[in-house]
């Protein structure tokens, strides 16, 4: 691809991507609590660190028949879970937003509306959003509005050097608390401190080196949470074209998210 090309892609890709995190993020339905009551509201702008985590060309340089493993490990009530979610990569880069997107459950759709990040993002956000409305009874929407709201403040994204595959690599970490002043907080109280901790580099293929979750214990004790959920990043595998079922290639030697 041209670097003329390359650029009219990356432009198309921004308009695109801002219009999809616009709708995914949309104003609650009626009777769900309105921007005004949740005291803040959302700007047209996306900040740096929406553009790290949604619109980014995570998947770029990835090659088809590439499959992006992940740990996803929860500690806590009632027990300890771990599963491997696995993202297919289908197409170049991911440039058609046809990667597949697979757990112990099978399968996974994702809304992924055209956004050029890793899926893997959208698979644990939904997945996590899904828990607060059946763990709190809340809308949907509306956990998806705060997480919006605490993103487009534009939280400090710190560079850091992070030990994955026995290695330091550098890494950008953002952390967000989205019900931390939430007015409408005493309706999911044990969730109020929840922190969500996104840790992206460059040198990890797909770029999402590990999405962490913590609900803190008494007086906001992160030391002992109560409950954490973490998707870290394992390793690559070339699949064999053309032969679905047929096994694996072997890993390549990428590194692994330390947790």
């Amino acid at each position: 691809m041209s670097g003329a090309h390359a650029a009219t892609r990356r432009a198309v890709l921004a308009v695109a991507a801002a219009a999809a995190l616009a709708a995914a993020f949309a104003p609650p339905a009626r009777g769900a609590v309105p921007d005004a009551a949740a005291g803040a509201s959302v700007s047209d702008a996306i900040t740096p660190a929406e553009q790290l985590i949604f619109t980014a060309d995570h998947m770029q340089g990835v090659t088809p028949q590439t499959e992006l493993d992940y740990s996803m490990v929860r500690s806590g009530e009632p027990k300890r879970d771990t599963d491997m979610v696995r993202v297919l990569v289908l197409s170049p880069g991911n440039t058609k937003s046809d990667a597949q997107v697979s757990d112990r459950g099978g399968a996974v759709n994702l809304p992924n509306d055209g956004l050029p990040c890793n899926p893997v993002i959208i698979y644990f956000l939904e997945r996590d959003i899904a828990e607060m409305e059946q763990l709190t009874g809340g809308q949907r929407r509306y956990f998806q509005r705060r997480l919006r709201l605490a993103l487009a403040a534009g939280p400090q994204i710190s560079t850091v050097t992070s030990e994955i595959g026995g290695k330091p690599v550098a890494a950008r970490r953002i952390v967000v608390q989205p019900y931390l002043h939430d007015p409408n907080a005493e309706r999911f109280e044990r969730y109020t401190g929840k922190r969500y901790t996104f840790l992206l580099a460059d040198g990890v293929p797909g770029h999402v080196a590990m999405i962490r979750t913590e609900v803190p214990g008494a007086n906001g004790d992160f030391a002992h949470p109560v409950e954490t959920e973490t998707l870290s990043f394992q390793s690559v595998v070339r699949k064999l074209p053309g032969k679905p079922g047929a096994p694996a290639a072997k890993p390549q030697d990428a590194p692994r998210a330390s947790r």
